[in-house]
């Protein structure tokens, strides 16, 4: 379905955070997902990802995952200079303040009118599968997209040690996860660890393998892989569909 979208400020802790809105043109109200990106923030590859899940009926409102750290409306260079910034921003982010952010997002995605706000998810790619796995701790997130998530293993999100593993417990809604064998930075070892996890804390998930790199659904450099995209795109629909409409 055709699309509008916006940009939202939301203050967190006193931070201007923008928050990119892609919404279903056609008037009604429809599930709520907070969509949050990699270390590069919102560039047209992220964007183009929100945009093609509201397409498929939601209200995706995706964060500046960098506010308190960068300009807002900043867009950072998937190069070797911007790596290095980006993970330099994700290492001085206190992993509490990730988590305000969070919440200042679902609480805005339950205040919209156009959203169900029994029915809201959460989706995120690399830094953001992580982020995005760390949402479903919240008691109103009944879905994850967690794609290719860096970090959990080892506690490794922000300023201190993530305890993103030993929490995963606290999600009640359903995860899906979404890897590549030829990841160099979620290797098998770390796939194998998440699994355990989630099977040994009764956590209802599915995990999709593809071969594929790290970062194969961001459509601008050269890991992009079409038919590895569209594949998991034709499994993470009727996965949000099933869980929350």
């Amino acid at each position: 379905m055709q699309i509008i979208k916006r940009n939202v400020e939301l203050r967190v802790d006193d931070s201007l955070m923008r928050v990119y809105v892609a919404a279903p043109k056609p008037e009604g109200r429809y599930p709520g997902i907070v969509f949050f990106s990699d270390i590069y923030q919102l560039g047209s590859p992220i964007t183009r990802l929100a945009d093609r899940l509201a397409g498929y009926g939601y209200v995706v409102a995706a964060p500046e995952i960098f506010h308190r750290l960068e300009p807002v409306g900043t867009v950072i260079e998937p190069s070797d200079l911007g790596r290095m910034r980006g993970n330099d921003d994700a290492r001085r982010t206190a992993i509490a303040h990730y988590d305000a952010d969070t919440r200042a997002v679902l609480d805005f995605l339950k205040s919209e009118s156009s959203v169900l706000p029994d029915k809201l998810g959460s989706m995120g790619f690399c830094i953001g599968g992580h982020l995005a796995y760390r949402a479903a701790f919240q008691p109103e997130v009944k879905a994850t997209v967690s794609c290719y998530p860096t970090g959990i293993p080892i506690g490794k999100l922000g300023k201190g040690v993530a305890d993103t593993l030993q929490r995963t417990g606290e999600i009640h809604g359903e995860l899906l996860l979404v890897f590549g064998t030829l990841d160099p930075h979620v290797k098998e070892p770390d796939r194998h660890t998440l699994a355990q996890t989630l099977e040994k804390t009764g956590v209802r998930h599915q995990i999709l393998i593809y071969e594929t790199d790290h970062t194969f659904m961001r459509d601008d450099g050269p890991r992009y892989d079409p038919a590895a995209t569209d594949a998991a795109w034709n499994e993470l629909i009727p996965f949000l569909k099933r869980v929350i409409g």
